[in-house]
């Protein structure tokens, strides 16, 4: 695959206090690649080092082959930007400022503008001091939509909107994706990330500290296991990779290692399941596993 985003060892320090420490991140073409953590964690920091908005203090960011900070003119051209807060001119219309930034990174296609402006039921007309947060966003998203981009940078994109207009951002991506077009998505809502993303890097005080693909990152947790049998099983506690076994009658809630889920699933089979629901770890459980106390161990 062609890659599209190097970051490597990036840090970036604001007098004594470091912001990043040594990120490192590949995107390649044709990827949705999610990006969380909690606020300060340094997401926006890392966004605005791949924009070229700040310089970083070590470290390297290439986007196309081309260094983010002093290339930013020419990387600018093929980028799409979407910020988590939206600031627009009060006294122009929706419309005005979508075609501006429209203008701006140098396409106008003005069939895309309007479908996207119908699926996001946007009014273009009003002026932008009179829209709430989830027009402004709005107002971003189509402009960035109906760009021609190569490469999308979506910070907290679906802010301010409500689900019905968030599933139709979701669609958006989607279609993006199959264009090969290549997304950096920094979200808060996990469900997102986890819905969209094909790869997925977990930051926490300015440093990575997992990255990969949601089959990858499971590894950390263990999957629920619902299981109902019509002979009772007196010894499931002491299985290998079983933990918090709770029953009532025949039926039992436990969490399995997943790496012994086949020999559990297989140890039960002989008290004849009745019912069984297995439900992998969510990307939310998997994110409070980092979250939970202090320092990054």
């Amino acid at each position: 695959m062609k890659n599209i985003v190097t970051v490597s060892n990036l840090t970036k320090k604001f007098g004594n206090y470091i912001a990043l420490n040594g990120v490192n991140l590949e995107i390649n073409e044709g990827e949705i690649y999610g990006f969380i953590g909690p606020n300060g964690a340094g997401k926006t920091t890392t966004i605005r080092c791949l924009l070229g908005i700040l310089q970083a203090t070590e470290g390297a960011v290439t986007i196309f082959g081309q260094d983010a900070w002093k290339d930013s003119v020419s990387i600018h051209k093929r980028i799409a930007y979407v910020p988590g807060d939206v600031n627009l001119w009060d006294n122009l219309t929706g419309g005005e400022v979508i075609d501006l930034f429209i203008s701006l990174q140098g396409t106008d296609n003005k069939k895309r503008k309007a479908e996207l402006i119908k699926k996001f039921d946007f009014d273009p007309s009003k002026k932008c001091g009179t829209y709430s947060k989830g027009n402004r966003q709005k107002v971003a998203l189509v402009a960035a939509l109906a760009s021609d981009a190569d490469f999308y940078i979506l910070d907290e994109p679906t802010s301010g909107l409500d689900p019905l207009m968030e599933n139709v951002f979701k669609e958006c991506v989607l279609e993006l994706k199959k264009k090969n077009k290549t997304i950096f998505l920094s979200s808060h809502i996990l469900s997102e990330v986890e819905e969209l993303c094909d790869k997925i890097s977990i930051i926490r005080n300015g440093k990575i500290i997992e990255t990969g693909n949601l089959s990858e990152l499971r590894h950390l947790k263990r999957t629920q296991v619902k299981v109902e049998t019509k002979i009772l099983i007196n010894d499931l506690d002491k299985v290998k990779g079983v933990y918090d076994v709770e029953n009532s009658d025949n039926k039992f809630e436990f969490k399995v290692d997943n790496s012994e889920l086949g020999e559990v699933m297989s140890y039960i089979d002989k008290y004849e399941i009745v019912n069984l629901i297995c439900t992998p770890p969510s990307l939310e459980e998997l994110f409070m596993t980092h979250y939970k106390g202090k320092g990054d161990e």
